[in-house]
């Protein structure tokens, strides 16, 4: 450790902050600073403190801001930056849009339009890691070419945040039939569930660890109960088999399992039929869960990722603090970002807060600081990363946000942890760092063009809903407006 006499050299400092660190003592530390060096963070306290023993390359001056460690978002979706509000709250409507552009309507231009576009709306939201799966709809994803998962990643790897890719296969029945594109030659063929297993493998094979372990694959899984998905029952046997090989390929690569989709029975079911359940696995929405699900996941060491802004979440409900007091660990996830939700993880803690205390007709329900837990040091932990990411604490990876204090909405200054849970909003983030790079200062994005992501987005877009003859689903349906209901 570098003595008074000698400062020790660093990379970045950031001074005069409100230190919120989530480390073990949950310290939070009035004109804090944070010491970074080689992408790690060296030193942690008081400004006083650091500055008489460090000197860095680069100084921000974080008055009147919030350091707090990058947030993190278990549950997300790839392909649905483009795919917004598509089909005007005809839930069936964008769902069968889903499939048809995730399998036959894409190109690899749109995988990594669209990768880039919410990997730019994350950093500027201050969340710095997240979780895609490689599709959605009903488990529809685009696994027949490992291409389209190769574009995603460059995508990332650009941008500059961290993020975990799940694939796996689409749900039963198979074959599925895709299509890929040259301009604007299609090619259709179909793609048996077997080909989807060689796609997954080569995906882990060539893009887990890239950008220096920036960029990771984990395992996906459909959802199968025999209550619940009734029309599955003639796949029964699929799904066991296929259990058993992603099952053994998260472990044969050590890398995270994750499902879609649980709900009521069917945790249990998994744990039991299945054998998916573990310390490596994190299950999302698992909503109106039984004791035995709960007992499962305690038994089990698997966490759970809550996604209070998701259709699922007014379907039915996480028992989100009935989960904590058991001993579970649970995150929180977007479910982004369509059909109508956001990047945004401050909105989604706000969400959670009053979506629980309204059910328990209690607002002392869910505390501002637990919830904040559950979008940084618990959502490490539910990732496998509690000892690199998700505290500001000497020695882990520096990813690390600026929120600014000093607005209307936000003040007085008191209170922190109040004020970035409660009333701040992804737009009051003005510096993000990963790895201790800044990717973003004072609102300015370093890394990427923002203008030119966001209009190849839109020409990404376009492109889609041509092919797709899907256009019609922008159009605002008669219901929108002096109608209690869509």
């Amino acid at each position: 450790m570098p003595d008074a006499q000698a400062p020790g050299s660093a990379d970045l400092l950031i001074e005069h902050g409100t230190v919120i660190t989530l480390d073990g003592a949950r310290r939070v530390i009035e004109d804090g600073a944070v010491v970074i060096a080689g992408g790690r963070i060296v030193a942690v306290g008081s400004s006083a403190e650091i500055t008489s023993r460090w000197r860095a390359r680069k100084v921000i001056n974080a008055l009147r801001k919030a350091v707090l460690p990058g947030l993190i978002d278990c549950h997300a979706h790839a392909g649905h930056g483009l795919i917004k509000s598509m089909g005007g709250g005809d839930g069936a409507a964008w769902m069968a849009a889903c499939e048809t552009i995730y399998t036959t309507g894409s190109d690899a231009e749109f995988w990594y339009a669209e990768a880039r576009l919410a990997a730019l709306e994350r950093l500027r939201c201050g969340t710095t890691t997240g979780v895609c799966l490689f599709g959605g709809g009903d488990n529809i994803m685009r696994v027949d070419d490992p291409v389209y998962a190769t574009r995603h990643c460059d995508a990332i790897s650009e941008i500059g945040t961290r993020s975990f890719l799940a694939v796996g296969p689409s749900r039963p029945p198979g074959p599925r039939t895709y299509a890929s594109w040259s301009g604007e030659q299609r090619s259709v063929r179909e793609v048996s569930f077997a080909q989807m297993f060689d796609c997954c493998e080569e995906i882990i094979r060539s893009q887990h660890g890239r950008a220096g372990g920036r960029v990771n694959i984990c395992v996906a899984l459909p959802v199968y109960h025999p209550e619940h998905t009734p029309q599955q029952l003639p796949y029964a046997d699929v799904f066991r088999s296929q259990a058993r090989q992603y099952r053994d390929l998260a472990r044969r690569h050590a890398l995270r399992f994750t499902q879609d989709g649980h709900c009521s029975g069917s945790l249990r079911w998994a744990h039991e039929e299945f054998g998916l359940l573990g310390e490596s696995a994190f299950m999302s929405h698992s909503i109106d869960l039984t004791a035995e699900d709960i007992a499962a996941c305690v038994a089990t060491g698997t966490c759970i990722v809550h996604n209070p802004s998701a259709i699922m979440s007014i379907r039915g409900r996480c028992p989100v603090p009935e989960l904590l007091d058991a001993g579970v660990t649970v995150a929180l996830g977007s479910d982004g970002i369509a059909p109508d939700r956001s990047y945004d993880m401050f909105r989604h803690m706000f969400q959670c807060m009053h979506y629980h205390r309204r059910h328990f007709r209690d607002a002392g329900v869910l505390p501002h600081g637990k919830v904040l837990e559950m979008v940084t040091i618990d959502a490490a932990r539910t990732l496998g990363l509690e000892h690199e990411i998700g505290s500001i604490e000497t020695g882990k990876k520096a990813d690390i946000i600026l929120v600014d204090l000093f607005k209307p909405h936000l003040m007085p200054l008191n209170m922190p942890v109040y004020r970035v849970t409660a009333f701040a909003n992804g737009a009051d983030v003005c510096t993000t760092i990963v790895d201790g790079k800044v990717l973003m200062e004072d609102g300015k994005v370093h890394t990427v063009d923002e203008t030119e992501v966001m209009e190849r987005a839109q020409h990404a877009t376009e492109r889609m809903l041509e092919r797709t003859g899907l256009r019609h689903l922008l159009d605002a349906p008669p219901t929108l407006w002096r109608a209690t209901r869509f």
